[in-house]
């Protein structure tokens, strides 16, 4: 299994912290954000490298980072530059994916974890439970909140936990399971990248491709719901400040 973490975006809603520093370089606790999700993706078996993208613009500042961890880790890091400048020629998310997967030749089944990401939970029974259905999964974790709900990417689920539906940003949810950024895909579905962007669909948001997916084949949705897991999406300065304060120590 190969580890995925897309960190090429710009942050545009974060200005001006994210200006001179990467958003998922920014420091949380004792070390900066994308340590914390790398952490997570070590407890894991099996993970044969840890694949990690970013723009040009801040290609040393990861570089730096991989280059400290490595020394304490025993999984290959492989760090790739997708040569972009700027918020307008960005490849998005998606393209991020598809960039790494022809410049790693992966072929093999992915986890990915978006690197803006903050989360107390581990991954190990989303594993497990992946690697016994051998079907795609995505992580969902319970807002609780209609409000907090439109402004996250909702997923709804059946009572056997296969995804139904998955709205961006809605007016109206149908349910407050928020796609927390943690995806299981199988080889075959990350032979469909091609498919999926060739039919002329989005690049940006892996939200799309999981729009696109579980209308196509059966997606699962792993509800993240043990009494002290916390998940935070960390898209405004708001949120970060309050994630700051929560792991100050």
């Amino acid at each position: 299994m190969i580890a995925f973490i897309p960190v090429a975006g710009y942050a545009t809603r974060l200005h001006p912290v994210t200006l001179n520093t990467p958003k998922a370089l920014l420091q949380v606790g004792q070390k900066p954000m994308i340590e914390h999700v790398f952490e997570k993706i070590a407890e894991l078996p099996g993970i044969e490298k840890v694949v990690i993208v970013s723009n040009h613009i801040f290609f040393k500042h990861f570089s730096d980072w991989v280059k400290k961890i490595q020394s304490n880790t025993s999984i290959p890091i492989v760090l790739l530059d997708d040569h972009t400048t700027s918020n307008e020629n960005r490849l998005g998310a998606i393209g991020d994916f598809k960039f790494s997967i022809e410049k790693e030749k992966i072929d093999s089944d992915v986890i990915w974890v978006s690197g803006d990401n903050l989360f107390t939970f581990s991954l190990k029974e989303m594993q497990q439970d992946f690697e016994s259905k051998r079907k795609d999964c995505v992580g969902c974790f319970d807002v609780k909140s209609k409000e907090e709900a439109k402004k996250m990417g909702i997923v709804t689920v059946n009572s056997d936990s296969k995804v139904t539906g998955f709205v961006e940003k809605p007016a109206n949810p149908l349910s407050t399971l928020a796609s927390c950024g943690i995806y299981f895909y199988t080889r075959e579905t990350i032979r469909s990248i091609q498919n999926y962007l060739a039919e002329g669909n989005s690049s940006d948001k892996p939200g799309t491709f999981l729009e696109w997916l579980y209308k196509k084949k059966t997606v699962y949705g792993f509800v993240f719901d043990k009494p002290k897991d916390e998940w935070f999406d960390i898209g405004s300065l708001e949120v970060l400040n309050a994630v700051q304060t929560r792991f100050k120590n």
